[in-house]
């Protein structure tokens, strides 16, 4: 029997949730239904409509897809023992898998014996499990496949935990599996070991402790099946050491045990919903689009409804590669580092439609005064989301790619009929982006930040993978490299996680193979997983790294500027005894792992030191030296609305 843990229905509940330990292995579900009900955010006297895809009665088992072992030929013979770490494998392999990130250890070597087994699999070894985990992410966030990640038991486990988390809140598809003390030790605080079940029950969307052997592929099966269906998320399996080493006979193609789970997920919405959301934009005078991560897997959808409709669109920094942003119906990025125009567009509009998008307060600002004009519409596969931070006016919990399919058809068969026109809001919209353009102020021979993200795009033409890590050089990365298809913008949205850059650009360079990619990092994200260049040497990875090294925590910095009256409070991140020194020397981590590096200081030099780490084969680090004065702007504070939008400034002035 396996125990199985954590909420099999809905990808995020309450923290406060409480956990307790059992002898009997338990399971939680949760219904994905707000009991509370809630105030309207407007003032105004509107009907609230709230559309769920009926689901049809689903049968307590389901048989999984086939489809990733069709003409699989196992090297075992079918009744043939093998120990449990090669049924895991073989099972890994049946679900197409064809690379992993897995660090040894003790409680995981029966499985690494295993994966030398394999002539499918490869193994691309991190030098962290943290490393190994963001790896697993940026394999997912670039590909849209799984990844995978494996580690040992104890601290391997909980090194994990950020990867997790990040996957969680981001909505990625991975399986993380870990090694654990053999059963009979399990609960006696035995060498190596940690209840990652309990440890991980809040930050995965589904997890599993494996107490029988032969549950092994019923759990990989259901394991990738909820990572990959409905809102995405991490899972978990645990596996004792002796399970990995036991001996039986697999018996594949079991049905999986997700009868909850399965009469939860969304169907296909009903029609006569799609057309009140097209009745209420023929109606609209002045929409706008707000489209997240939820719609990277439907850009195409996206971009055929924009072109019917004509609706100008904002992106959420996850959201960012679904709609291209050099398009002229493209407001770009919205939010507390949002362009002035999309901040504009969402506070003056009188519709907004909510597209795979969860009102993350770094977008809303002030709940009350977001959109505080408009009628809401909020589509999205996770029922949990509509409605828990803004009540929307219609809501339609399907598939985006479903839902947008049905509009545009609706759409089409209307066609001329809509008389659809919002010339004069785009116009409008348009004065904005003149008035309020994205730009940068200079500092003499100092290279602008921004400027050094400007030519990248320049010179990759816009085509390049671009993983970041986390503060200011993750903002104007997402500000100034114009991104024109989905999974080409890795970034860690939701936790903010720093050291994702480096390991992330390793996962998309595996699942990408030929592809550009490069890590727009700066020094402190960087130095948190810098240990990854050997990874990267090792494998010969061809990962860029355009290090914008400001010696500062810089995000940090801005808010000292801004709200502290400039009081630095371990924010420094030079040698203080000498500041004139850049300090650490990041090109010696580039040289100790034999990647070619080179520094760069004057604006004069950065075109022709950019083309050279394009142009040389494998990676390259280019240390690209910048005033920690910067700020990202625009900028609404925390808790702000767009009334308190900034747009001038940097840490020159005192505020």
């Amino acid at each position: 029997m396996a125990a199985s843990a954590a909420n099999t229905t809905v990808p995020k509940h309450s923290p406060f949730t409480s956990s307790f330990k059992s002898s009997i292995p338990t399971s939680k579900s949760f219904l994905p239904f707000s009991k509370i009900p809630r105030k309207l955010t407007s003032s105004r006297s509107l009907t609230i409509s709230s559309f769920l895809s009926q689901p049809n009665s689903a049968a307590a088992s389901v048989t999984p897809n086939a489809s990733p072992e069709s003409g699989f030929v196992s090297r075992y013979a079918p009744d043939e023992p093998r120990k449990g770490a090669d049924i895991l494998v073989e099972a890994l392999e049946r679900e197409g898998v064809k690379d992993v990130f897995a660090y040894p250890g003790g409680a995981s070597m029966e499985i690494h014996q295993a994966l030398t087994r394999s002539k499918v699999i490869r193994n691309v070894l991190p030098r962290h499990e943290q490393g190994g985990v963001f790896a697993a992410e940026g394999y997912a966030r670039s590909s849209g496949l799984p990844g995978v990640c494996i580690a040992t038991s104890g601290p391997g486990a909980t090194n994990l935990v950020s990867g997790l988390a990040d996957a969680m809140l981001d909505s990625i598809p991975v399986v993380a599996i870990t090694g654990q003390v053999p059963r009979r030790m399990i609960g006696t605080d035995a060498f190596q070991e940690t209840p990652i079940v309990e440890v991980t029950r809040s930050i995965t969307k589904h997890n599993y402790l494996v107490l029988d052997v032969d549950d092994i592929p019923r759990i990989v099966s259901e394991a990738f099946f909820l990572a990959t269906s409905g809102r995405p998320g991490p899972v978990l399996i645990d596996i004792p050491k002796d399970i990995q080493q036991q001996l039986a006979v697999p018996k594949w193609n079991q049905p999986l045990r997700l009868p909850g789970y399965m009469s939860r997920l969304p169907k296909e919405p009903n029609v006569a919903h799609l057309e009140q959301i097209v009745r209420l934009i023929s109606e609209s005078k002045r929409p706008v689009l707000y489209v997240g991560g939820g719609c990277l897997n439907s850009s195409e959808e996206l971009k055929r409804f924009i072109e019917l409709t004509g609706i100008p669109v904002a992106s959420t920094l996850m959201g960012l590669g679904s709609f291209p942003s050099s398009d002229p119906l493209s407001l770009q990025m919205l939010g507390m580092h949002g362009t002035v125009c999309a901040n504009y567009a969402v506070d003056k509009s009188d519709l907004l439609l909510a597209f795979g998008v969860r009102f993350d307060d770094r977008v809303t600002g002030k709940l009350e005064a977001f959109a505080s004009r408009a009628k809401i519409v909020h589509i999205d596969i996770d029922s949990a989301e509509i409605g828990k931070n803004k009540q929307p006016h219609v809501s339609v919990c399907s598939d985006v790619k479903l839902a947008l399919k049905g509009m545009n058809k609706i759409l089409e068969s209307k066609g001329a009929k809509l008389k659809l026109d919002y010339w004069a809001w785009r116009e409008e919209l348009n004065e904005q982006k003149v008035k309020y353009p994205l730009n940068y102020k200079t500092f003499e021979e100092a290279i602008p930040p921004q400027y050094a993200i400007q030519l990248l795009d320049e010179l990759t033409d816009g085509n390049a993978i671009i993983s970041t890590g986390v503060g200011q050089h993750q903002m104007w990365a997402a500000q100034f490299y114009k991104y024109k298809k989905p999974r080409q913008w890795l970034t860690s949205g939701g936790l903010g996680a720093m050291g994702f850059g480096l390991p992330a650009a390793i996962g998309a360079a595996v699942a990408n193979p030929g592809a550009v990619v490069v890590d727009i990092d700066g020094d402190g994200s960087f130095i948190m997983n810098v240990q990854e260049l050997a990874t990267i040497s090792v494998e010969n990875l061809p990962v860029k790294i355009l290090l914008l090294n400001n010696q500062h925590l810089g995000m940090v910095v801005q808010w000292e500027d801004r709200f502290y009256k400039a009081n630095r409070a371990h924010t420094y991140l030079g040698n203080p005894s000498d500041e004139s020194e850049i300090f650490p020397n990041m090109l010696k981590f580039a040289e100790a792992c034999g990647i070619p590096a080179a520094r760069v200081t004057k604006k004069e030099d950065l075109r022709a030191a950019i083309q050279k780490m394009l142009e040389t084969p494998g990676p390259y680090l280019l240390d690209v030296i910048v005033p920690h004065q910067e700020h990202v702007l625009p900028m609404i504070p925390s808790g702000g609305a767009f009334k308190d939008v900034i747009t001038e400034g940097d840490g020159r002035t005192k505020y």
